[in-house]
C-alpha cells in the first residue's frame, strides 16, 4: 500500500484524517471510521499501534513534507540498536529493512559512532574536491583493498555514483548511448533515471539520455517464456540478437549498466550465466560494463561486491547505501587506465565528506573483522529455508529467492499472477505485529536486515511474519 495522509479541518470541528491510497486494490477512505474497502476488511485501524506523539509528528509531516514521499505504514522512528528499532511511543520492531540495505553494520554501531564522534570533534567539512584530507584517503585505501579497483570518485548517493559512471563512460568512449534492463532501478536524477525501468510513474514527463532497455534474467517470470537451464541465457544474448540488430549499434553504445541483483525491481537473482554472457558481449564489442552495486554491495550478499558471486569483474562499480553506514556517501570505482579524466571534468562538493568517510571506514573494518559477509550467507540461507517452510502452508508465496541477506518473497494469486494488494496488506500487518518490511517490484516483499541480526531475532521475525500472513490470508 502506498499512502498519503491528509488532515482536513473545519472551524469548531474535530480534525478528520484521510488516507489517499495508490497502487493497490483499496479505495480512498476516511481514517477513524468503520468503512468497507474494495477488498474485504476494515481500514479504520490504520493508526492502531500509534500513540499521540507519533500522531502529532505524522500530522506535521503531512503538512510540511512533499507529497511525493511514499509511506507504507505510519511508523515514526525514534531510536535503534543493532537490528531493533523503537518508535516514538516506545514500541519495538525487528528490522528487515535496514534503511533499505543501508545499515549493514547495524543501527547505532559503537565503532561507527565513535569514529564519527572523533572526527566531529576535529572538523566536519573541508570539500575534499579542493583540499587534501586523511579520512577520505584512508577509506579509499580500504576500498582498493576490498574491491581491487585502483581509483575512487566520491559523491553523496547511489544516483550520483551512477551519474558519475555514465559521465565517465561517455567521456572515455565518446559514444552517445546506454543499455539498461527492464525492472531496473538506478536512481531518480535524469541520467540514472534514463536507465531506470521500474515504474512508469518514476519516469513520466521527464526527459532522458538515449537508452535502450532489454530483458533481465527473471527466471520465475521469464519474459521469453523459456525454462532455465535449457534456455542458455537467451535473455542475455538478446543484446546481440535483437538490440544490436534493431535498436542500437554497438558502435554507439558507451556502456551496459546492470544490477548484480535487481533491487527495487523485485530482488531478482539471475543465474550465473547471465552476467557472464553480458560481460562477454561487452568485451567483444568494446563496450564498458557498469555494475550498480548500490543496494547489493558492502558484503550484503556475502563478498564485498555482489558481482563476485558471478565471477564477473565490471569496468566500473557504483556503491552507496551501506557504504556510508547511515551517512550520505557514494563512490564510483574503476581502474587507473579508465578513470584518467583531467581535473574539472567532474567534481562534488560534499563527496567523501569527513564524517561519512570516517564512519564508512569504521563500518567496513567492522564488517570485515566480524566476517559479516560470511554471516550474511549463513543467516540468509536460514531465512530462505524458513520462508520456504512458510510457503508450504501459504501458496500465496509464489517464489523465494535471494543471495546472502538480500531476499525476496514474491506474493501471488492462485493463478501465480502478481498480487500487489495482498503484498501490501501483509507488509502493513507485519508492522502491526512488530516487524519492519518493505515491498519491491510488482508484488515482492524484501528481507534485507542488518548483517548483525542474531539467529534469535531472525526466528522471532519469521514468527511475526507468519502471524501476519495468518491474519491477512484467508
Amino acid at each position: 500500500m502506498k499512502a498519503r495522509l491528509e488532515k482536513k479541518e473545519k472551524a469548531g470541528v474535530k480534525p478528520e484524517y484521510f488516507i489517499e491510497v495508490e497502487e493497490s486494490d483499496f479505495k480512498t477512505e476516511k481514517i477513524g471510521e468503520v468503512e468497507e474497502y474494495a477488498e474485504p476488511g476494515k481500514f479504520h485501524d490504520f493508526f492502531e499501534p500509534l500513540g499521540p506523539r507519533s500522531l502529532e509528528i505524522i500530522e506535521q509531516d503531512c503538512e510540511l513534507m512533499s507529497a511525493c514521499e511514499t509511506r507504507p505504514y505510519p511508523m515514526v522512528v525514534d531510536r535503534a540498536k543493532g537490528s531493533v528499532v523503537t518508535d516514538l511511543d516506545g514500541r519495538e520492531y525487528i528490522d528487515f529493512v535496514a534503511g533499505i540495505a543501508v545499515l549493514n553494520a547495524g543501527h547505532s554501531n559503537p565503532a561507527v559512532s565513535a569514529a564519527i564522534s572523533a572526527q566531529l570533534e576535529k572538523m566536519t567539512h573541508c570539500c575534499s574536491a579542493d583540499f587534501f584530507a586523511e579520512p577520505p584517503l584512508k577509506l579509499a585505501r580500504k576500498l582498493r583493498e576490498l574491491s581491487g579497483y585502483s581509483k575512487i570518485f566520491y559523491c553523496n548517493s547511489g544516483t550520483e555514483a551512477v551519474e558519475a559512471a555514465i559521465k565517465l563512460a561517455f567521456w572515455k568512449t565518446k559514444r552517445p548511448a546506454l543499455i539498461g534492463f527492464y525492472n531496473s532501478f538506478h536512481g531518480r536524477t535524469l541520467g540514472s533515471l534514463s536507465l531506470t525501468s521500474s515504474k512508469v510513474r518514476q519516469k513520466e514527463h521527464f526527459p532522458g539520455i538515449r537508452t535502450v532497455h532489454t530483458h533481465y534474467a527473471y527466471c520465475y517470470r521469464c519474459p521469453l517464456n523459456l525454462e532455465y537451464p535449457g534456455c542458455g541465457a537467451e535473455c542475455a544474448r538478446e543484446l546481440e540478437n535483437l538490440v544490436f540488430r534493431r535498436e542500437l549499434s554497438p558502435e554507439d553504445t558507451a556502456a551496459v549498466v546492470v544490477e548484480p541483483i535487481q533491487g527495487e525491481g523485485g530482488y531478482i537473482v539471475p543465474p550465473p550465466e547471465f552476467h557472464r554472457e553480458i560481460k562477454r558481449i561487452c568485451t567483444d564489442h568494446d563496450i564498458l560494463l557498469i555494475a550498480d552495486e548500490v543496494q547489493a554491495g558492502c558484503f550484503r550478499t556475502g563478498p564485498f561486491l555482489a558481482m563476485e558471486n558471478f565471477g564477473v569483474r565490471p569496468d566500473i562499480s557504483c556503491l552507496a547505501k551501506a557504504l556510508g553506514a547511515g551517512l550520505p556517501l557514494g563512490a564510483m570505482l574503476a581502474d587507473r587506465e579508465l578513470m584518467d579524466w583531467p581535473p574539472g571534468v567532474h567534481s562534488n562538493t560534499f563527496g567523501g565528506n569527513l564524517l561519512a568517510s570516517a564512519g564508512s571506514l569504521a563500518a567496513l573494518e567492522f564488517l570485515e573483522k566480524e566476517k559479516l559477509g560470511e554471516r550474511a550467507k549463513v543467516l540468509g540461507s536460514r531465512i530462505q529455508a524458513r520462508l520456504r517452510e512458510v510457503q508450504e502452508s501459504y501458496p500465496c508465496i509464489g517464489d523465494v529467492r535471494g543471495l546472502g541477506l538480500m531476499i525476496g518473497a514474491e506474493i501471488v494469486k492462485p493463478d501465480k499472477s502478481i498480487d500487489p494488494g495482498l503484498r501490501d496488506r501483509i507488509v502493513r500487518e507485519g508492522y502491526k505485529e512488530g516487524i519492519m518490511l518493505l515491498g519491491c517490484g510488482d508484488s515482492v516483499i524484501r528481507f534485507s536486515p542488518p548483517l548483525v541480526m542474531t539467529d534469535e531475532e531472525a526466528e522471532l521475525g519469521m514468527e511475526k511474519f507468519e502471524e501476519a500472513l495468518k491474519k491477512v490470508v484467508r
